[in-house]
């Protein structure tokens, strides 16, 4: 009877695997099949939720346009009609505007939203076309005020994205500032044309991995990536009315191929490699598999239609849980490797062809080494999230290593005080300044990962099994109410006691033992504490969550922790 059972439960589990890979070869099918006919205007949902359906590549000649009127973004001329942005919405952005408008009251511009790593808010809550144009008058002043004009504007594919670009858009030329419109691009796209195109200024308004319902802007100006004082130097200005006017143009072009010929010049893989990509209806699925076509590689791309709702699984790496189709995909399509990017496409996440999820710490590992073969000596950034076997790993190949703040911000500010060549943060944000712009771009990341793969015989899989390991945690979220989290830390860093362990309160409170540390912190982006923990057994992993979990109820007993 034992053994029928036994039989009976591995029929069962057969057919639960059929029907599962059954329904993802549709998916990926699907997906495929999509890209090949879509058009580059296609619609592929009502007026009340448009989704964008991904285009090729193009390169479409500049677009010169008078000033934009106040409160409206600037349209084409007639004649000679140049090819549109790479995504194009097919209903009246002015007319939805007007609808937003009279549905819901205008959003009154709160300090609240102008955080430590950029602009960040709820729509129609904290965050409004209003508002957007409020930041857009600040961006466009401080600009010109710095001789760092003009500003390159991109957004990603959440449904919000075209009204909040209309009015950051407004905003800036309203200032007498020129803009250059790129369209509806990665993040990586967006710092590519600021320091090619233009003087190192862009906003990119994207939500990133927050939400659906959230939005924000992630903001450079002359090649500064905003954060702290600066970012509410924004707010100040707005509030005080130290705003410029004029009336500047808007010039729209479309840089998406150049920026693929950009990486295929850099890059190039030696040997064939097959990999998966999951863009998760993000808007890395506009140009992610092109990008890595380019440089050599075989790419099967998963979820790249661009739909701001998410509809498969939310566009965030960091989590296991958001893997789950990629580690599937890359097992049924017997692919070297899978990739996965997040909703702006900035952050990079790995599996292998095993299961395996590769935390971007031990990515980061394999990244360092490349980078220090061409700068011996050189100082390698990483966040307090990072597992301890980082820091040996880039000093063994003789680099200095440097620990530093979470914060992607804060990341490329600190490179460039220190002049270090590559970055990288527990996330998945990988800094390359070696080669490239000293910004974190998860498409170029990717290609080059790839090209270090491709550069040996060794099968992918054998190569990041190869890198240092230990007993330790994915990022653990505690929620908390907003601005709850940071009183917090600042009263754990008081209170809490951990003898025997070198404490750093860089970020948080992070304590490390000689067989393992524990860290938590107040993330600066969702009001959530930020928990992580490595150790070289799992007896040390668990003694350290103990002596953690202890101190953090006995300040908060109501907090539910995750381990």
């Amino acid at each position: 009877m034992a053994l029928v059972g036994l039989l009976c439960l591995a029929a069962s589990s057969v057919l639960f695997r059929s029907n599962k890979q059954w329904a993802l070869e549709q998916k990926i099918e699907a997906a495929q099949q999509a890209r090949k006919t879509a058009s580059p205007t296609d619609l592929e949902a009502d007026d009340e939720t448009p989704r964008i359906a991904p285009s090729e590549p193009r390169a479409g000649p500049v677009e010169e346009v008078e000033p934009a009127a106040p409160g409206e973004s600037a349209t084409p001329e007639e004649g000679g009609a140049p090819e549109p942005p790479p995504l194009t919405l097919h209903y009246d952005i002015a007319e939805r505007r007007r609808q937003r408008e009279a549905e819901h009251a205008p959003v009154e511009l709160s300090a609240e939203i102008f955080r430590a790593y950029d602009i960040r808010g709820v729509i129609d809550k904290t965050l409004d076309s209003g508002v957007a144009r409020s930041v857009g008058q600040a961006v466009g002043s401080l600009a010109l005020e710095r001789d760092a004009a003009p500003v390159v504007v991109a957004r990603d594919g959440r449904l919000s994205g075209p009204y909040l670009m209309e009015g950051m858009i407004a905003g800036i030329v309203s200032t007498g500032c020129d803009v250059l419109d790129i369209g509806a691009v990665p993040t990586g796209v967006l710092y590519y044309a600021a320091h090619e195109l233009a003087a190192g200024s862009g906003v990119m308004i994207t939500g990133s991995h927050n939400p659906p319902d959230y939005n924000g802007f992630k903001v450079m100006v002359g090649g500064d990536t905003l954060h702290g004082d600066a970012i509410k130097g924004l707010y100040e200005r707005i509030a005080s009315g130290q705003l410029l006017e004029g009336a500047g143009q808007v010039t729209k072009k479309n840089v998406v191929s150049d920026y693929i010929e950009r990486i295929a010049a850099d890059i190039s893989v030696e040997k064939p490699l097959k990999v998966v990509i999951d863009c998760g209806n993000g808007i890395g699925g506009v140009c992610a598999a092109d990008a890595l076509r380019a440089i050599g590689v075989e790419v099967l791309p998963l979820f790249d239609e661009v739909d701001g709702t998410f509809p498969n699984h939310h566009p965030d790496p960091s989590e296991p849980e958001n893997l789950t189709d990629l580690i599937e995909s890359v097992r049924l399509m017997d692919a070297d490797l899978g990739l996965a990017l997040d909703g702006d496409a900035d952050r990079l996440g790995v599996v292998t062809l095993a299961g395996n999820i590769i935390y971007p710490d031990r990515v980061m590992m394999l990244l360092a080494l490349d980078v220090l073969d061409r700068h011996p000596g050189a100082t390698i950034i990483y966040d307090v999230k990072c597992t301890g076997h980082l820091p040996k790993v880039i000093a063994e190949a003789g680099g200095n290593p440097v620990m530093y703040k979470t914060g992607h911000s804060l990341i490329k500010a600190r490179m460039k005080e220190i002049d270090s060549p590559f970055a990288g943060e527990m996330s998945g944000h990988f800094f390359f300044g070696d080669r490239w712009y000293g910004v974190d771009d998860g498409i170029y990341a990717a290609a080059r990962l790839l090209e270090i793969l491709g550069g040996t015989e060794t099968p992918p899989e054998a190569i990041l099994n190869a890198l240092p390991t230990s007993y330790s945690t994915p990022e653990l979220k505690v929620q908390m109410s907003e601005g709850e989290n940071h009183d917090f830390i600042d009263a754990f860093r008081l209170t809490a006691k951990f003898e025997g362990a070198e404490v750093s309160t860089i970020d948080g409170l992070r304590a490390d033992y000689e067989d393992g540390w524990g860290l938590v912190r107040a993330s600066n982006t969702t009001p959530i504490l930020v928990v992580r923990f490595d150790a070289e057994t799992e007896e040390a992993l668990e003694r350290i969550k103990t002596v953690f979990r202890t101190q953090m109820l006995h300040l908060n007993s109501s907090l539910e922790l995750p381990f």
